[in-house]
C-alpha cells in the first residue's frame, strides 16, 4: 500500500488503544479494532487487514498477559494446556479460513453472545468466586476442548475471541472472573502468536501501520489490567456485561441492515 494519510492512522492508533483496553479487562478488543480496519483501509486485502490486526493485538496481549501473570500467578496447569490448545485449535483454523464465509458465523455469534450475556445478568454471583466444576482429567478435558474450540474460531474469524474465552473459563470451567480474565488473555497470546506465524512469512502485515497501532495496544492493554486487577472480578463482571451487549447491537444491526 502507499502512504497512508496522517488523520486515517491516527484514528487506527486511537482505535488501537481503545481495543487494548477492552482486551485486557474483559477480551473482544478485536470487535473494536477490526471494524476500525476495514473503516479505515477499504483498499486493503482481507489477509492485510487480519494479518495488521493481528500484529497489533499480539503485542497488546503480551503486555497484559505478562501483567496478570505478576499479580495474579494462574494455575499453569490450567493456562498452559489451555494455551497449546488454543495455539493448535488457532492454527487450523487459519488454514481453513478462506473457506469459511463470514456470514454464516454472525448468527452464530449473536446467539452465543445473547445467551452469555444473559447468563451473567441472571445469575449475579457467577464469577465472583472461584468453584472449579470438574477436577483431574476432567478438568484437563475441558480446557483443553475450550483451547481446540475458541482457538480454532480465533484462527477463523476472530472477533470477540478473549470474551468466548473468559465465559467459558467462568462459565464451564468455574474460575472467577479476575482469574478467568489472565488465563483467557494467556491463550489468547497463543492464537495470536499461531495467526502471526502463518501471516508474518506471507508478506501480509502492514507494517508502518502495525507497528503505531501495537505501540498504542500496549499502552491500552496495561491499562486495562492494572484497573481489572484494582477493581477485582465485580468490574471485571460488568465491564463483560457492557462489551457483550455492545457485540449483540453491533451483529444484531449489521444482520438487520442498520449499517
Amino acid at each position: 500500500m502507499g502512504d497512508l494519510a496522517p488523520e486515517v492512522i491516527a484514528f487506527l492508533v486511537l482505535a488501537a488503544l481503545v481495543a487494548g483496553f477492552v482486551d485486557a479487562v474483559v477480551g473482544g478488543g478485536g470487535l473494536v479494532q477490526l471494524p476500525a480496519l476495514l473503516v479505515g483501509l477499504p483498499g486493503a486485502s482481507v489477509v492485510q487487514i487480519a494479518a495488521t490486526n493481528k500484529l497489533a493485538s499480539f503485542c497488546g496481549t503480551s503486555i497484559s498477559a505478562a501483567t496478570y501473570v505478576r499479580r495474579i500467578r494462574p494455575d499453569p496447569r490450567t493456562f498452559l494446556p489451555l494455551m497449546l490448545a488454543a495455539f493448535a485449535g488457532s492454527a487450523g483454523g487459519a488454514l481453513v479460513a478462506s473457506l469459511l464465509p463470514r456470514s454464516a458465523f454472525d448468527p452464530i455469534i449473536l446467539a452465543v453472545l445473547v445467551l452469555v450475556g444473559g447468563y451473567v445478568w441472571f445469575k449475579p454471583s457467577v464469577g465472583e468466586l472461584t468453584s472449579l466444576r470438574f477436577q483431574g482429567g476432567q478438568h484437563l478435558t475441558a480446557v483443553v476442548l475450550t483451547g481446540l474450540t475458541i482457538g480454532f474460531y480465533d484462527g477463523a474469524i476472530g472477533p470477540g475471541t478473549g470474551s468466548f474465552l473468559v465465559f467459558a473459563l467462568v462459565g464451564l470451567l468455574g474460575y472467577n472472573f479476575l482469574e478467568a480474565s489472565a488465563k483467557a488473555k494467556l491463550a489468547n497470546w497463543a492464537t495470536n502468536l499461531a495467526a502471526l506465524v502463518v501471516f508474518v512469512p506471507q508478506g501480509a502485515v502492514i507494517w508502518q501501520l502495525a507497528l503505531p497501532m501495537a505501540a498504542a495496544n500496549i499502552a491500552g492493554g496495561y491499562l486495562g489490567a492494572r484497573l481489572a486487577m484494582a477493581k477485582g472480578a465485580r468490574f471485571v463482571r460488568a465491564f463483560f456485561l457492557v462489551v457483550v451487549s455492545g457485540f449483540v447491537v453491533r451483529l444484531g444491526g449489521g444482520l438487520l441492515g442498520w449499517w
